[in-house]
């Protein structure tokens, strides 16, 4: 063991919880060992093999600091990244990853540190150091920005659980009103603050635009009526109520219910 990985003084203060996420258990199981030397830390029993099981500990176990791989498959380290910067009290992160082309993205992703592994003992208790000075107020203040997730699997959504992930196969149509976008899906409706905009090119064509205020999963629509005042409908699956549709959209919805015979 070199002298640069060696622990001589008590660096951390106040004792603060951390999350240990990655998955290579080789890597996770070094990171224990690594922590370990560091006075007043606290490190989580549970670990985290991709983001999606980050985010779930982190809502469960409120950590102060989330040591996060990048590069993991299923979710990886900078969507789970954008994921955290929603909540409402989020956790400081730092990033620990064998690659170092990922540093703008961790520096506009609002992380504390940026390690390279072999993380050296001497740069972890640095940016715990860093990560302790920033209170949990200053962290929600400094990741209150909405990050640009990249995930083209989920919707993040805040609601009095926490942070739920919500499949984008599952979601049936997204409305627009006033500050607002309801989420329409399979178990029922939760609110978000992404505009339509940004959704409809974010998730592609599976999606369609049928007015200003409304987004439509394509697979979802189950038929186009029209109302007593002459204007179209769109019945959509999870939704007792029609939406409007904009007169000229309703030739793009004809042309795709006409696809399906």
């Amino acid at each position: 063991m070199s002298t640069q990985e060696t622990t001589t003084n008590k660096i951390i203060t106040n004792k603060i919880t951390v999350l240990i996420c990655d998955d290579e258990p080789l890597a996770r199981e070094r990171m224990r060992v690594l922590l370990a030397r560091i006075d007043d830390v606290h490190v989580l029993k549970a670990e985290a093999r991709d983001g999606a099981e980050a985010l779930a500990l982190i809502q469960h176990h409120l950590p102060d600091v989330v040591l996060l791989d990048i590069q993991m498959p299923g979710m990886d380290g900078l969507v789970c990244a954008g994921h955290i910067a929603r909540l409402d009290t989020p956790p400081a992160v730092i990033f620990c990853t064998a690659y170092d082309e990922h540093a703008l993205d961790a520096f506009q992703a609002e992380a504390i540190a940026y390690l390279l592994k072999p993380v050296r003992q001497t740069q972890l208790e640095e940016a715990l150091q860093r990560a302790q000075r920033l209170s949990r107020s200053q962290l929600s203040a400094l990741q209150s920005r909405e990050i640009e997730t990249n995930d083209q699997n989920h919707i993040s959504a805040k609601t009095h659980k926490g942070i739920e992930l919500i499949p984008v196969k599952d979601i049936s149509l997204f409305h627009a009103d006033q500050k607002y976008v309801s989420v329409c899906y399979s178990e029922g409706e939760v609110l978000i603050d992404e505009p339509l905009k940004s959704l409809e090119e974010r998730l592609g064509d599976d999606f369609i635009r049928i007015h200003r205020n409304a987004l439509v999963a394509q697979k979802s629509i189950e038929g186009l009526i029209r109302n007593k005042q002459g204007s179209y409908e769109l019945q959509v699956k999870h939704r007792e109520q029609p939406i409007a549709v904009s007169r000229r959209q309703v030739s793009l919805v004809r042309r795709l219910l006409s696809g399906r015979l």
